[in-house]
């Protein structure tokens, strides 16, 4: 069994295209990236794996888009974005939660804390928190929906919400977080394993 974390497919949202560079050069179409993203998805998870989602996998909570997810193999976990209808941001936003529910994620959060597997026997898991937003930083010049920002307290973190503007970056504490938005990850979930050593190099890069 493998652990994924993706986050940030925005299926069905067609706009993305005009508003996104790098989405508009990779797909002519809505449906062909919806078709890609599941396609990628399929291509390394498999049925007994589990995939963290780290929030906004549709445009509010659609039928046609929610649809889609029964498609995507796995045990699926929702960490809830501020474009998903089931977000605490939303009016009344917790009743909406039964939608992606029954779409077919075991559970919907605001945030987890989980562990990345060790590099090698002797080594620690890293501990890291999941959450839709990074410490600070955003697509726009302004941090939005701060309240919903998790503190920083020196535990790594994995997010999404910003899309291509950047794939990791360290907070005035010297916190690393890593987005694991679509963008940056070939449009497909990465694994646990690949953002271990990729916190593994972090730390040694900083360290030299």
């Amino acid at each position: 069994m493998t652990a994924w974390f993706t986050s940030d497919q925005h299926f069905g949202h067609a706009r993305l295209l005009e508003l996104s560079p790098a989405r508009g050069a990779a797909f002519l179409t809505i449906n062909e990236m919806n078709a890609r993203l599941i396609h990628n998805w399929n291509a390394v998870v498999e049925p007994d794996d589990t995939v963290w989602v780290l929030g906004d996998v549709d445009m509010h909570g659609k039928d046609a888009t929610l649809a889609l997810i029964d498609q995507l193999p796995g045990t699926k976990i929702l960490i809830a974005g501020n474009h998903d209808s089931c977000w605490a941001g939303v009016r009344d936003g917790w009743k909406n939660r039964d939608l992606y529910l029954a779409a077919g994620f075991a559970a919907v959060m605001d945030f987890a804390v989980t562990t990345l597997p060790p590099l090698h026997p002797q080594a620690p898991a890293t501990q890291v928190l999941l959450s839709h937003f990074p410490y600070a930083g955003d697509r726009h010049d302004e941090d939005r929906h701060a309240q919903f920002r998790l503190r920083d307290e020196g535990i790594p973190l994995l997010h999404g919400h910003v899309h291509e503007s950047f794939r990791e970056r360290r907070t005035k504490k010297g916190t690393w977080g890593i987005n694991v938005g679509v963008d940056w990850w070939d449009y497909a979930p990465v694994s646990a394993e690949t953002l271990a050593r990729h916190f593994d190099d972090l730390k040694h890069d900083r360290a030299s």
